[in-house]
């Protein structure tokens, strides 16, 4: 890995008895206008509360191996389901990364957090951003996982390619299992690997589910401005290997410039260093975490 620097819980939904993948917390949910979020709470740890947020189409179990790393160094980790995936519910109005932001926030109040460290992996890079210029007495810091945010200009060609790999992904639930299989984990993968993607495929077969993943695919995941309107400290880590970016290196100079922000990047991984190489994920974002502390 190489870096570069420049109140107690409100009541809220029954929880699960069945623990989820991710933690050792039971799943809860929180209803908002359009429907229902799942999320869990390890409710302990030092310092400001950090929430993890998963990428497009991926569940919350995105960071079933990172989060018990910043649970044991101390930290209170809150993890929630986006709209339409995980066991939050399916189909809303709005997938977008605004949107998303919006759920964070009302998480937020109803666990009567004042304020919380966002990250955000692929899609819901934009989401922490857009919340961090809008409600910036809220967040204490961000950090941005293989974001999509400030992503070098595609050509012709790559935004071609885009539209039809996004379509691919919309209809044919195999697609999405075939890029994680063959594209997004370039180098080691999680001994649980084979598993976790076939309950990705599984999930996208659900009914409705096809309505969810086009609102995400067709949605702005790499909106331009919103860097501009953040001013907390701010983290971004990136695979070098990873897939979705011809350059991933320039990509991630391109968002610290951007944020005024550290870069991490983790030597060898793809789209999901936090998943792939969890330790050197959780050893660059423990001291950001404790400078915030």
């Amino acid at each position: 890995m190489a870096i570069d620097s420049p109140p107690a819980p409100r009541t809220g939904s029954p929880r699960r008895t069945t623990m989820n993948a991710t933690s050792a917390t039971s799943t809860q949910y929180l209803d908002v206008t359009g429907g229902r979020l799942a999320y869990d709470d390890t409710r302990q740890g030092d310092g400001t509360p950090v929430v993890l947020l998963p990428g497009m189409l991926d569940t919350r179990a995105a960071y079933r191996h990172l989060h018990p790393l910043l649970a044991a160094a101390g930290r209170r980790v809150i993890t929630m389901d986006l709209r339409g995936f995980g066991e939050s519910s399916i189909v809303w109005d709005d997938y977008s990364p605004a949107a998303i932001a919006t759920d964070v926030l009302a998480l937020l109040d109803h666990l009567g957090i004042d304020r919380a460290v966002l990250v955000g992996n692929s899609y819901t890079g934009a989401t922490v951003v857009k919340l961090a210029g809008d409600a910036p007495e809220r967040v204490a810091g961000i950090a941005l996982i293989d974001a999509f945010i400030e992503n070098l200009p595609p050509n012709a060609l790559m935004r071609g390619a885009l539209r039809v790999m996004g379509a691919l992904t919309v209809h044919s639930p195999a697609f999405w299992g075939l890029y994680h299989r063959k594209l997004a984990y370039p180098g080691t993968k999680p001994a649980d690997f084979d598993t976790y993607v076939a309950g990705l495929v599984a999930a996208m077969r659900t009914p409705g589910r096809k309505t969810a993943a086009r609102g995400y695919v067709t949605g702005d995941s790499a909106p331009v401005g919103w860097t501009a309107a953040v001013r907390c400290p701010s983290l971004v880590i990136m695979g070098s290997k990873d897939p979705d970016f011809p350059k991933p290196e320039a990509v991630a100079d391109r968002q610290a410039a951007a944020l005024n922000a550290r870069k991490a990047m983790i030597e060898g991984s793809g789209h999901y260093p936090m998943a792939d190489n969890p330790q050197a994920t959780a050893d660059a974002l423990l001291p950001f975490l404790a400078e915030l502390a």
